[in-house]
Parts: structure tokens; sequence; C-alpha cells
């Protein structure tokens, strides 16, 4: 079991799975997602490249259409 902090709140999951990977489960559409992956913005290109491991903090923010 893999303890993760996302967004403020404990996230364990099964095992360890790389970013991307772990965005897609949630269905996100990485073109409209930022990550801050353990106090640092992660660039899109390095998703597939960062394994997560066990005590990793991430902030998944996407943008809000509104008016």
């Amino acid at each position: 079991m893999i303890d993760l902090t996302v967004n403020g709140k404990p996230r364990p999951i099964e095992a360890s799975v790389d970013l991307e990977t772990y965005l897609l489960s949630f269905g996100l559409n990485l073109q409209f997602v930022a990550v801050g992956y353990n106090g640092e913005v992660i660039k899109k290109e390095s998703f597939a490249d960062l394994t997560l491991k066990d005590g990793d903090v991430l902030e998944i923010v996407r943008p809000v259409g509104g008016g």
C-alpha cells in the first residue's frame, strides 16, 4: 500500500504507478491539468516518467469555467 496526499486528503493506492496513469485513472484530460508534486510543478511531458511513491504529496489543479 502506498500512501499519497492528494489536494490535502489522504489517498492510498494499491501499488506504485506513474503519475500519468494515476491521473488518467480519474478520467482527467491531461491537456487541461497542472500538477504540483512534493512542492514542485511538474511538466506534462514528465508525467509518465514520474513514479509515485509512499509519502508523495500531489496538488492537482484543473481550470474551472464560469461566467
